[in-house]
């Protein structure tokens, strides 16, 4: 594939990512779409024969998670958040915040967040070791699409923009890690100690 085309099928996705987070399925057309990516309705036919097929690109989430799982988990939740923060800048937009935003009707719906436990929650739990690993997936699921929503309210100018990615990831990775290890945080002497904590 020529960059030109890379280019045109990124074009053509980032624009479906945004048609079918903002607007239910049955109000989605390929010409709006390919209006929004520059290319037309045709192209998108040739590439994925259908707004259907379109639509199951944008809802496989593997490739984000992909990238987000290639790191070893004593360094998982520091590579999370820098991942994040590059899938945001080369996709132009979040990489998992279109399974919470979705208007799409209830099978669309549905379909998302069976993709996204699937290929996103249960991927990472198979990854983490101990008893409640599921918990701990989810969690760190939910924190990762809470840092996309915060650096998405926050847009253009928000304090999350201006900042490196790699301080970012000095705030925001040390909880996901937590959650990764499965240990208890380190307890400061100075706080109450909870009953049974």
């Amino acid at each position: 594939m020529t960059t030109a085309e890379e280019s045109g099928r990124d074009a053509i996705v980032r624009a479906a990512r945004r048609a079918f987070t903002l607007r239910p399925y049955a109000e989605v057309t390929l010409r709006g779409i390919a209006a929004d990516a520059g290319v037309s309705p045709s192209l998108i036919v040739k590439r994925f024969g259908s707004k259907e097929g379109l639509f199951n690109t944008v809802a496989d989430f593997e490739p984000a998670a992909d990238a987000l799982f290639a790191a070893e988990p004593a360094v998982l939740g520091r590579h999370l958040v820098l991942t994040v923060v590059r899938l945001r800048d080369e996709l132009r937009g979040d990489p998992l915040l279109r399974v919470v935003f979705s208007l799409g009707i209830d099978d669309e719906r549905t379909l998302l967040r069976e993709r996204f436990r699937e290929q996103v929650t249960a991927r990472l739990a198979a990854r983490l070791a101990g008893a409640d690993r599921e918990l701990r997936a989810e969690l760190i699921a939910g924190q990762l699409l809470g840092l996309g929503a915060t650096l998405s309210l926050h847009r253009p100018d928000g304090a999350g923009t201006r900042t490196p990615p790699g301080r970012l990831a000095d705030l925001y990775a040390p909880g996901l890690q937590v959650l990764i290890d499965g240990g208890a945080a380190r307890r400061d002497p100075r706080d109450p100690v909870s009953v049974g904590g």
